[in-house]
């Protein structure tokens, strides 16, 4: 059986070649995402680095480390579910083939381990390709995190030969997954039925197919509720959810739904006659239909639904920064000692610096039942706590007591379970015992202050040069705001903004690391997906030709041919990216207006649209020239055969 499994991968390579390529890219991206995080779990910390700097290098690596996490199972989904879409129609274009393995003695455990053994060399082969380009995809990987600031300069991925047993068990694991169900449903038609192309044989929504679309479905459509009364964290966590159960339900269920849909676009399709006969190949090539929309879905929900959640977040984060802070202007400088200068320019009414510090804050932490002595040297931001209270919006006199050895726990820190009345801080080369008398609450934004310290409790050679001082400034009534950023920029000490700007480059910046990897993560989608609708249409393509030389001996002429198959993947491809929309918008449905009635639903319209563009090209090339190729033989040879 392994050898005429052999000779059936050697004889249908170009029909594999789809498949394979899929496999070999799923391989490539966990075994990359793999290395790395092997590599960056052992942080390397330079001799003679100092705390800060070490502190900020764990933390790098602790993000890359969770960003590559979030990495792996969506590359394992995309994998398994791209993968086995691919082969079930690789199979089902079989039908006549498998049927004559039949009819000739075969039986039905034997046709399933024919399968199953092609699958083992596929998987084998895609395996021993995605290892190889593994290698690259490592690097590219490595210097991404190195390139958005989450690993140092410098940091390597060294071969981990552990590693190449896992690529080989995914490739071939996800191929078996893959070919298993579809070998099975194979097997269950009768081979008469299968020759004779009898309704059963053709039968797309399978019993499987229906418990796992309306399962999905009903899990989708109760996470969707749920999603309307959760707070921003639970939207976020609901959307990547939704984004993957909702693209599964409509992906088993596109059977029913391509069909349907095609009927909705009749009234466009029916204005021409090709556009006419489009819309009756699209209603009858339902399986054809199914396998080429199934990864559009795909494609759709889960990039627009995880990069709407993701930039949804993002907006929330910056309107609970604009609502928190109570100033007219923010000025960013270098030069700390300029700050000062700041409060002395006319109109200016309130001037609050937040200088950051080179010192070490060690403090008692409790998480459950363990508790621990932390060292923190980082988001450590020294103020006046009377001025820092009138620019930003929190319970009144609450830093009241934030003077002399004293500390207060910023809202970095605020569920970090920091216990006791005291901190010990270094500064300098002193060690001071600082009393806590304020903790802030916490806010959305990542890598908010730490700790706030009294300025006068800091010398002037502990403030960090390598970070900017943020000065918030409330303007004097009746003063024009314009005119006071005017006069700052003009005097050389800083660059003002206003609250909203700031605030949305801070955001920014603290999401550029997540979106740099989710960019890569989501380019390699579509890249799946490329490939899944290419193979799809290929195949479909191929099988075709007595079809496509009946439409010709009718009277179409080789063009009219393939403006029809044209049309027909064009209004395919529409209606994949319609309910792949669908999908993203139940995914993005529990982003409701957040803090003060701020609209915090951030749809990536730019991206559909390039989605779009993307889907329809590729669609297209691949169906002319499939179609092209075709129709390339005499139609009148073709019209009695069977294929």
């Amino acid at each position: 059986m392994l050898r005429m499994s052999w000779s059936t991968f050697l004889e249908r390579r170009a029909m594999f070649s789809g498949a394979i390529l899929t496999v070999a890219l799923g391989v490539a991206l966990v075994q990359a995402c793999l290395m790395v995080m092997v590599s960056a779990g052992d942080p390397k910390i330079p001799v003679g680095a100092s705390g800060k700097e070490a502190e900020q290098i764990r933390e790098g690596y602790v993000g890359a480390a969770t960003l590559l996490g979030m990495a792996v199972p969506l590359a394992l989904f995309l994998a398994v579910f791209i993968v086995g879409s691919t082969f079930a129609f690789t199979v089902a274009q079989r039908r006549r083939e498998l049927a004559l393995v039949r009819i000739l003695g075969g039986s039905r455990p034997q046709m399933v381990w024919l399968l199953l053994c092609e699958a083992v060399l596929l998987g084998a082969a895609g395996s021993a390709a995605g290892v190889a380009l593994g290698i690259p995809g490592t690097w590219v990987q490595a210097k991404l995190l190195v390139a958005i600031g989450l690993l140092p300069d410098g940091f390597g991925v060294g071969w981990n030969w552990a590693i190449l047993p896992v690529s080989f068990g995914l490739g071939i694991s996800v191929s078996v997954c893959g070919v298993l169900a579809a070998s099975y449903r194979a097997a269950r038609i009768r081979p008469l039925d299968a020759v004779r192309d009898s309704p059963q044989a053709a039968r797309v929504m399978t019993i499987g197919r229906w418990l796992v679309g309306t399962s999905s479905l009903a899990l989708t459509v109760l996470m969707v509720g749920a999603g309307q009364s959760a707070d921003l964290l639970g939207a976020l966590l609901i959307a990547m959810a939704v984004s993957i159960t909702g693209s599964v339900a409509l992906s088993q269920l596109s059977p029913l739904l391509v069909p349907v849909a095609g009927r909705a676009l009749g009234a466009v399709l029916r204005l021409s006659p090709l556009g006419d006969l489009a819309q009756a190949n699209l209603r009858d090539g339902v399986r054809r239909s199914a396998s080429t929309a199934a990864p559009l879905i795909v494609l759709v929900g889960l990039v627009i639904g995880l990069i709407g959640a993701l930039n949804s977040l993002a907006r929330a984060t910056g309107a609970d920064v604009r609502r928190l802070t109570d100033a007219d202007l923010v000025v960013s400088s270098q030069n700390a000692a300029a700050v000062d200068r700041i409060a002395r320019i006319p109109g200016v009414a309130t001037a609050s610096p937040q200088i950051p510090v080179d010192i070490a804050v060690t403090a008692r932490h409790r998480e459950d039942v363990r508790s621990f002595r932390q060292t923190h040297h980082l988001g450590i931001v020294a103020v006046d706590g009377a001025a820092y209270q009138r620019t930003h919006r929190f319970k009144p006199h609450l830093l009241d007591g934030l003077r002399g050895n004293t500390i207060a726990v910023g809202p970095g820190m605020a569920e970090a379970g920091v216990r006791g009345p005291y901190v010990t801080a270094r500064i300098g080369d002193r060690k001071v015992r600082l009393r806590i008398v304020a903790r802030l609450p916490a806010t959305l934004e990542n890598g908010s202050e730490t700790f706030l310290v009294p300025r006068e409790l800091i010398p002037a050679g502990t403030v960090a040069n390598d970070s900017e001082t943020q000065t918030m400034i409330k303007v004097a009534p009746g003063t024009p705001v314009n005119d006071v950023a005017r006069q700052i920029r003009a005097a050389g000490l800083g660059e003002p903004r206003t609250v909203a700007a700031w605030a949305d480059a801070r955001v920014d910046a603290q999401q550029s690391g997540t979106m740099g990897i989710m960019a890569v993560l989501m380019g390699l989608s579509g890249l799946y997906a490329a490939v899944a609708v290419v193979n799809a249409v290929v195949i479909a393509g191929t099988e075709r030709r007595a079809e496509f030389a009946v439409a010709r001996v009718t009277g179409l002429s080789r063009g009219q041919v393939v403006r029809m198959a044209l049309t027909e993947s064009m209004a395919v491809t529409l209606i994949g990216l319609l309910l792949g929309s669908l999908v993203a918008a139940g995914a993005l449905a529990g982003f409701r207006p957040g803090p003060g009635g701020v609209q915090v639903l951030a749809v990536p319209w730019g991206l559909l649209a390039l989605l779009s563009a993307g889907s329809f090209a590729v669609t297209a090339v691949a169906s002319v020239l499939t179609a092209w190729s075709a129709t390339k033989a005499s139609p009148v040879s073709l019209v009695a055969a069977r294929e």
